[in-house]
């Protein structure tokens, strides 16, 4: 296939991408379900689970290797921009809101599925590992699994009227801490993995913390005296530190994640970048992206076995996050409905868990049939969250503010 024919065909493949997406996204928006969900389904039915089992040859014909390299490098500028918004989103701002509380739900977001997983993944490994070093691989598996999708998180909270409320500002600010400690741990792991032997394993742990410290005690004091830099400052940045994250011996997202903390903290900056960049990433980058991983998830070749490890990881996603976040809430004095409606926004996973899957397959930390199951348990957990609020507060119910939000809850994309 020529350069010209690749193009061409490329071309064919994301129109056929993006209809996909948006036709299911619409869909199962109109059954109050998060378009991300339709996307996620659209991806996994354009790949070999589903499309490739009934018209070979049309997935042959739309996704041949050359086309699958060009949607490859879509997708990877797609989770670079959209790890630039997710830091950005993620830096904490000014403003507090009953900091033990907040706290405490936080910790228990991430402490108690974390524990729960990698406890699981311990008995997983000898199946599972695919040869990847255990403690790598059973941290990951924890950091996968606790993980919160943030632009999900803020979706819900806008359907169902909980913006502005105390649970809806406390499911924010412990999602944005949750998020920051879960891209650590998979970062750490990452660094197990690609470093052979301590030698390797220091100088990218150098090289990571380097880059940390260029990005925020050097890039992010020069913007913030900037004040208000053009669009292409951030996403040059982003590019730049995505390709020195490589260089050192890290994935690409988190140089991107890296400097979306270090832009300026001004809210109608940060508002003006999300706003041009939004509909980019969401509408046309990050479809494809779900391709791409649709490609990767074969729900077709799970054997009875597999299923029941999926079924046994998403019990303990959704124990640890309902769970361990409801009863945290509750001890804090949260009334069991708010402590439910907690519990329940921090257990959806959407995209930010897909994105976490990719590194992790990319890496080698995961294989092929455990990337299916968490892709999977991803889905559901997104799915079965929208339904589980409606039964808690019932439909589209509009809550008033229980006490004064302080911690304002930033725009952002939809899910």
């Amino acid at each position: 296939m020529t350069a010209t024919e690749t193009a061409v065909r490329t071309l064919l493949a994301v129109g056929i991408v993006l209809l996909a997406c948006n036709v299911v996204g619409w869909l199962v928006g109109r059954i109050g379900q998060p378009r991300v969900v339709g996307e996620l389904l659209a991806g996994i039915a354009l790949g070999p689970s589903v499309l490739g089992l009934a018209l070979p040859e049309v997935v042959a014909h739309l996704f041949p290797e050359p086309v699958i390299g060009a949607l490859r490098v879509v997708a990877q500028l797609g989770l670079v921009l959209f790890l630039l918004l997710v830091g950005m989103e993620t830096t904490p701002g000014d403003d507090r809101l009953e900091a033990t509380r907040v706290g405490g739900v936080a910790t228990a977001s991430v402490v108690v599925p974390l524990v729960l997983a990698a406890a699981l993944a311990l008995g997983l490994y000898p199946a599972y590992g695919e040869g990847s070093p255990m403690v790598a691989f059973v941290l990951f598996v924890g950091a996968a699994v606790s993980v919160t999708a943030l632009p999900v998180l803020a979706r819900l909270l806008r359907e169902t009227g909980l913006t502005g409320t105390r649970v809806g500002a406390t499911a924010l600010v412990a999602a944005a801490a949750n998020d920051v400690v879960a891209w650590v741990l998979v970062a750490v792991a990452a660094t197990v993995v690609e470093a052979d032997g301590v030698g390797p394993f220091l100088r990218t742990a150098g090289g990571a913390a380097v880059l940390v410290l260029v990005l925020l005690a050097g890039v992010r004091p020069l913007l913030a005296r900037w004040g208000a830099p053009p669009l292409w400052v951030p996403v040059v940045v982003a590019l730049l530190s995505a390709w020195a994250a490589e260089q050192v011996g890290i994935h690409a997202i988190f140089g991107a994640f890296l400097a979306g903390l270090a832009m300026p903290r001004s809210e109608s900056w940060r508002d003006h970048v999300r706003s041009r960049l939004d509909p980019t990433v969401t509408a046309v980058l990050l479809p494809v992206f779900f391709v791409v991983v649709g490609l990767s998830t074969r729900v077709d070749t799970l054997t009875p076995l597999d299923a029941l490890v999926f079924a046994a990881v998403l019990v303990v996603a959704v124990v640890g996050k309902v769970g361990g976040v409801g009863v945290t809430a509750r001890l804090f004095g949260d009334g069991w409905r708010d402590a439910a409606t907690l519990g329940v926004l921090m257990n959806a996973r959407g995209v930010t868990e897909i994105v976490v899957l990719t590194v992790g397959l990319d890496l080698g930390l995961i294989g092929p049939t455990m990337f299916t199951v968490l892709v999977l348990v991803a889905v559901v957990t997104t799915f079965m969250t929208a339904p589980l609020l409606r039964t808690i507060r019932g439909p589209r119910r509009r809550t008033a503010p229980q006490a004064p939000a302080r911690a304002r809850p930033r725009s952002t994309r939809p899910g």
